[in-house]
C-alpha cells in the first residue's frame, strides 16, 4: 500500500474519531453562572482544533460539521444552536489551523489560538446580531430572550447589549478555555494522530 493511501486513511479515521469525540463533548456542557443560561460552555471545539493543527483548517471545519450534524439529531434549538456552533467553531479552527500550519512552534500555537479566539468572538457577535438571534426569535420572542439575559446581566436591555455584554465575553471565555485545553493536549497526542 502506498504511503499516501495509508496517510489518507489514517487522517480520515482520526478525523472521524475526533468528530465523534466532539459530538460527545457537545452534550457535556455547563452553564456559567454570570451568563444567561442558554449560553453553555463545552469543550467540543477542542477536537476540531486538534484536527486543524494536525491537518489544516479543512479538517477542523469537517470535524465541526460532523459534530453538529450528529448533535442536530437531538436538537432542542431547531438547528439554530448547531448552526451557531458550526459557524463559531469554524471561525476558531480555520485561522488557528492556517497560522499553526505555517509556524509549528509553541509560540505559533499560542498566536494561532489567540487569533482564532478573536475570530470566533467577532463571528459570534456578528452572526448573533444579524442572523442567529433574529432567526431564533421566530421560535422564542426576542423580548423573552432579552428578559432571560437581563436576569443574569442587568445591563442587557436590547439585542445590541445582549451581544455586547453576553455573547462577546462568553465567546472570549470559551475561546480561552478551549485554547488552554488544546495547548495541554495537542503535543501529547500529535505523535499518535500524525
Amino acid at each position: 500500500m502506498e504511503a499516501t493511501t495509508v496517510n489518507s486513511t489514517r487522517r480520515m479515521v482520526w478525523t472521524a474519531l475526533l468528530s465523534a469525540v466532539a459530538a460527545v463533548l457537545m452534550y457535556i456542557d455547563m452553564a456559567v453562572p454570570v451568563f444567561p443560561r442558554f449560553l453553555k460552555l463545552d469543550l467540543s471545539d477542542l477536537p476540531a482544533l486538534v484536527a486543524a493543527f494536525a491537518w489544516g483548517p479543512a479538517a477542523g471545519v469537517f470535524t465541526e460539521l460532523i459534530k453538529n450534524l450528529i448533535h442536530s439529531l437531538t436538537t432542542s434549538t431547531a438547528g439554530v444552536g448547531e448552526l451557531a456552533n458550526f459557524l463559531v467553531g469554524s471561525a476558531l479552527s480555520v485561522p488557528a489551523g492556517m497560522i499553526y500550519r505555517r509556524n509549528r512552534t509553541r509560540k505559533g500555537a499560542l498566536a494561532a489560538l489567540a487569533v482564532g479566539t478573536l475570530s470566533m468572538t467577532v463571528t459570534a457577535a456578528l452572526a448573533n446580531y444579524f442572523f442567529l438571534l433574529p432567526f431564533y426569535s421566530n421560535f422564542l420572542p426576542l423580548e423573552k430572550i432579552i428578559a432571560m439575559s437581563s436576569a443574569a446581566i442587568p445591563a442587557i436591555h436590547d439585542m445590541g447589549t445582549l451581544v455586547l455584554f453576553a455573547v462577546v465575553p462568553f465567546n472570549l471565555l470559551k475561546g480561552v478555555v478551549v485554547s488552554l485545553a488544546t495547548v495541554q493536549l495537542y503535543k501529547r497526542i500529535s505523535t499518535l494522530i500524525r
